[in-house]
């Protein structure tokens, strides 16, 4: 098998995640075009107890069910329906307005036609109308703002990959610290047979007249620490489960097992140098992406409030049906029922504004050196934690290594102690000694080949390559044990 176990993750979304935009979770564009028009799963994931889960099906639950990951993707829709608004500056917009009034005038009039010198005019008005306003040209303003529309857009896309890539690492943290602690569990409960075999041992030496009544409670008390130390593991496995399903997105509960793929062959080596490796977490960490789409987003934000200082030219204009029936004291007028029209195309500039535009120009350049500084930091964090990734899963090869020969000469020397102690030729304390060195070893094995495969992942994940389709940076053993 040349595909680390765990690179089922870095492809199993393309197949399930129905939920997540499947297949496209690797482009900030299409995570966000899907956002836009896709509504993610609401209510807790439902566990079957009965069934056991393995890693990639744990994650896809996660990601349909898990709040943060809804969290996000409404933040991608609030951002795509942002783009909109400002693709709607280029249309026209017209207002609809109807009118029904009624007025009444005093007007002034010569005494000979008027024996008041006024008239008094009532005019009942009905007016329905409709009025455009149109920017035709305002030197690029709209465009910058659709241009940073687009990139936060873009920005919220490689927002909501980055938050599937960390649930799904911590869905993965989840997943082998409860395997870790189902191995100790069950390493526990080894070392508490062993325990008893050492008691059984010293008791039948008891019953024989070779050995002492202190033997006999040593090996007792060392079977009911034994007994201690497995109800304290049962307890960190139960706890385990809480946290797993809490990550999932379920209730959380210890109600669910898992497919803990104790025979998957082991990570052996990497497959790429630290250059690559840091190489491919530039090119991939959607943190990165989506801080480079912010600067992107800042740089239209400086044209935009540049484009303030120039004029707009607008078109205006109604439309109207204008129908009145004046009466008046004096004399006789007549009604109308007439279309009315008006249009004008107006240039507005603004000549002064109390220094408004030149800050919101001078804000606008410093969001611009603020995110390439966040860039910066970010780049050089990334570089940070892929060495350490890196520098991690070599230590974690080593120390397995260590640990299966630790367990090794561990429990030959506890079966050799234990028998020369049946035979006379070694005394309690030594097997003893055997016996703890043992459990100390099957605690050292289990938790080492469990940090080999987090370590694994771990490196996936500072390289921005979970829940991708790229090779995996690490190889596996074969069944066989060769590559």
């Amino acid at each position: 098998m040349n595909v680390l176990f765990l690179s089922l993750l870095l492809a199993f979304s393309a197949a399930r995640a129905h939920g997540q935009c499947a297949g496209k979770v690797s482009s900030p564009s299409a995570v966000a075009d899907c956002a836009a028009r896709e509504t993610p799963r609401d209510g807790p994931a439902i566990l079957d107890p009965l069934h056991p889960y393995n890693l990639a099906e744990l994650i896809d639950l996660a990601e349909q069910h898990n709040p943060s990951t809804r969290t996000i993707w409404e933040r991608a829709k609030q951002k795509a329906r942002e783009l909109g608004l400002a693709k709607s500056a280029y249309y026209p917009e017209l207002d609809g307005l109807a009118v029904f009034g009624d007025e009444r005038l005093i007007n002034p009039f010569p005494e000979p036609l008027a024996p008041r010198g006024y008239v008094m005019v009532e005019i009942p008005k009905v007016q329905p109308e409709v009025t455009l306003q149109y920017l035709i040209f305002d030197f690029g303003k709209r465009e910058a703002g659709v241009d940073s529309a687009r990139a936060e857009k873009l920005a919220a896309g490689a927002d909501v990959i980055q938050v599937n890539q960390a649930l799904a690492f911590r869905v993965a943290s989840a997943y082998y610290q409860l395997v870790t602690a189902q191995e100790r569990l069950q390493a526990a409960q080894d070392t508490l047979r062993t325990a008893q075999t050492t008691q059984d041992a010293a008791e039948n030496r008891l019953n024989n007249g070779l050995a002492t009544l202190p033997d006999v409670l040593n090996a007792r008390a060392e079977t009911s620490q034994a007994a201690f130390d497995e109800e304290s593991a049962d307890g960190d496995e139960k706890i385990a489960r809480v946290t797993l399903t809490e990550a999932v997105g379920a209730d959380p509960s210890p109600n669910i097992v898992i497919d803990s793929q104790r025979s998957a062959p082991l990570p052996e080596s990497l497959t790429m140098s630290i250059d690559a490796l840091i190489d491919r977490a530039m090119q991939n960490r959607p943190e990165l992406m989506a801080q480079a789409l912010r600067i992107r987003s800042a740089e239209a934000g400086i044209r935009a409030a540049k484009a303030e200082y120039k004029p707009q030219i607008v078109l205006s204009g109604s439309v109207a049906q204008t129908s009145v029936w004046p009466a008046s004291d004096y004399g006789t007028l007549g009604s109308a029922s007439e279309p009315t029209w008006s249009a004008e195309l107006g240039i507005h500039w603004r000549i002064f504004d109390g220094g408004v535009r030149k800050n919101e120009l001078l804000i606008a350049e410093s969001k611009r050196r603020e995110a390439a500084d966040e860039l910066t930091a970010e780049r050089d964090q990334t570089t940070r934690e892929v060495w350490t990734a890196y520098l991690a899963f070599r230590t974690a090869l080593r120390k397995h290594d260590a640990a299966v020969a630790l367990l090794a000469s561990a429990n030959a020397s506890y079966s050799a102690s234990l028998d020369a102690y049946k035979y006379g030729v070694k005394n309690l304390v030594d097997v003893v000694t055997a016996e703890k060195q043992l459990a100390q070893a099957r605690l050292s094995s289990v938790s080492a080949r469990s940090e080999l495969f987090l370590e694994a992942v771990n490196l996936e994940f500072a390289t921005g390559n979970l829940l991708r389709n790229q090779p995996p940076a690490t190889r596996l053993q074969s069944q066989d044990g060769h590559q």
